[in-house]
């Protein structure tokens, strides 16, 4: 037993999407069988873009029941039924958060007919619900109403389940182990079922293969599929033109960010909220007390200030800072980690040599901490990092030099890399800016055991 449903809304956004009108047609055995529409007051204006697609207009539905006054109708109607709809998964997220707000769980199992008519009838150009009652002879009136739309629905649903193959494809839509209902509309099943549960980079493309949307995962097939349920405007349109998904596996989480970032710069995909340019918010500034004692403190970086070291974070700052302190054996207190302490007792970081507790000679505590600071000079070299590779026996790598990234690459775990001269054969060249900045900052500090540095320590 299935129910078809078409809605119309206001089409304000995800949260505030509103239902204005809905239908429903009972079929049984490839049959209708009962139905029940009506205009709904969806208890806001209807947008003036809206109303030149639809005709619904705000004076229409003021007197309309609200949902909450449809709801147990609905339910009753559509109750141990399948709920059945043109590109499923945007009307049955509206319908089921209609319900929530009556504090009802309105819980369905789901078919696509887009889906259904791609398996059923493959080959056609366009898989739309006009297009498609074009090419099955199909009446359609009232296009874009309710009614209209739910009832040129029926009609298709009828054809797919009177199909010679359609009971059986039917079925296996509906098969628990089956997520059919939940993949985009022009998303082949085998594009999904290929991606793999691993650490990646995917893409989105449409069905001319435009990049629509570059992501990262630790698990490509959990974020993908991800989202396919998430319900926001954003994705479900992201979805609906998605018709192939690409993949390229990583290894580890730190390769799959960088990657990321290069895909997003390198082809700006539209439905990427624009990996804007993320600036420095906080710094490691210096000075001196009136008691002559060099202090080292973060603040937030403001513009044209000039700091000793940037970060992109806070959490990431306080993190150097305790390195900093534990490695040159500063004072955890004029480091401003401690506030309001008497003398240095940071639970991470050893005390200091005592200055804080007048056992060391300001000037002699400030030679050491300027001499840390001179350390942030001479970290250049070449330094490598050494992840996971994607498979086994491999390993990948992440080449800075003074500073800047200079590219990754994938090499196998008994290729010997001493020199930076071995690396060109390996690595993939790539650009540094602020983004891939932060995200090797923020590795490498809380990654230090997988850093070395070329020419000091031996091969990696």
């Amino acid at each position: 037993m299935y129910t078809v449903v078409d809605i119309e809304t206001t089409g304000t956004g995800a949260t505030g999407n509103r239902i204005t009108e809905i239908a429903l047609f009972n079929i049984d055995e490839g049959e209708i069988t009962d139905s029940f529409s009506s205009l709904v007051n969806p208890g806001c204006d209807i947008p003036t873009f809206i109303t030149g697609l639809t005709g619904i207009t705000t004076a229409m539905v003021r007197r309309a029941p609200p949902f909450g006054a449809l709801a147990e109708q609905i339910a009753a109607f559509t109750s141990g039924r399948v709920f059945v709809a043109h590109s499923v998964n945007f009307d049955y997220p509206i319908v089921r958060r209609e319900f929530e707000r009556c504090g009802i769980d309105f819980t369905r199992k789901k078919l696509c007919t887009v889906r259904l008519s791609r398996k059923v009838f493959p080959g056609l150009r366009s898989y739309s619900l006009g297009k498609l009652c074009n090419s099955l002879g199909i009446p359609l009136e009232d296009r874009h109403r309710a009614a209209g739309d739910a009832l040129a629905t029926a009609y298709l649903f009828s054809k797919i389940w009177h199909h010679p193959e359609g009971k059986t494809i039917l079925g296996n839509a509906l098969n628990a182990r089956s997520r059919e209902s939940t993949l985009p509309p022009h998303l082949p099943r085998q594009s999904f079922l290929k991606i793999p549960n691993a650490p990646g980079v995917y893409y989105f493309r449409d069905r001319q293969g435009q990049l629509l949307y570059v992501g990262k995962a630790i698990d490509l097939k959990k974020r993908v599929l991800g989202h396919f349920y998430d319900s926001s405007e954003r994705e479900q349109q992201l979805c609906r033109e998605t018709a192939h998904i690409d993949f390229e596996r990583s290894g580890s989480d730190l390769l799959a960010l960088l990657m990321e970032s290069a895909a997003i710069k390198k082809y700006f995909p539209p439905f990427n909220r624009a990996q804007k340019t993320v600036r420095p918010a906080y710094g490691l500034f210096s000075y001196r007390d009136q008691a002559g004692i060099l202090h080292l403190a973060l603040n937030r970086l403001g513009k044209g200030q000039q700091a000793h070291k940037v970060f992109f974070s806070l959490a990431d700052a306080r993190l150097f800072l305790e390195q900093f302190c534990t490695r040159y054996g500063l004072c955890a207190k004029y480091c401003h980690l401690q506030e309001g302490v008497a003398h240095c007792g940071h639970f991470r970081v050893p005390e200091c040599r005592g200055v804080c507790r007048g056992e060391q000679e300001a000037e002699a505590y400030n030679t050491e901490v300027l001499q840390a600071l001179e350390s942030l000079d001479r970290e250049g070299e070449h330094l490598l990092i050494g992840e996971q590779g994607r498979e086994p026996g491999e390993r990948a790598l992440v080449w800075l030099e003074d500073g800047e990234y200079k590219g990754y690459g994938f090499v196998s775990e008994d290729t010997p890399i001493s020199r930076p001269e071995d690396l060109e054969t390996w690595i993939t060249p790539q650009r540094h800016n602020p983004d891939t900045r932060r995200i090797l900052e923020s590795y490498m500090l809380k990654n230090p055991g997988k850093i070395r540095r070329m020419g000091v320590e031996s091969e990696f």
